[in-house]
């Protein structure tokens, strides 16, 4: 597990559910620091760390940890579904050829 996407991760809800760092970090009864830290992949929390902070964002770890493990996929399944939702036809059809045209590609 990358320590960077991670921390990303973790940023990305708490601005979703419109938390400072320091509210984070009071949920969790850790410092801001460290939850900085952790946002940007400096440290890695302890699993009961982790576990305090999907308790305080109310989310799975498998959203958080979705690269690294197979449960997450339904996860990544729904982020492209989402962002796919917003386009109008013709920019699918696009996405679908960007897709198309990376996988012959790699």
């Amino acid at each position: 597990m990358q320590r960077e996407s991670l921390g990303v991760r973790i940023k990305e809800v708490r601005k979703q559910r419109k938390l400072t760092q320091q509210e984070l970090a009071e949920k969790v009864n850790i410092s801001d620091v460290y939850i900085g830290e952790i946002e940007r992949g400096i440290k890695m929390p302890s699993i009961p760390v982790f576990i305090d902070i999907i308790k305080a964002l109310d989310i799975s770890a498998d959203y958080l940890l979705r690269d690294t493990v197979p449960s997450g996929m339904p996860y990544i399944n729904n982020e492209i579904t989402q962002k796919l939702d917003k386009l109008n036809p013709k920019q699918r059809k696009t996405v679908v050829d960007i897709i198309d045209a990376y996988i012959k590609n790699i």
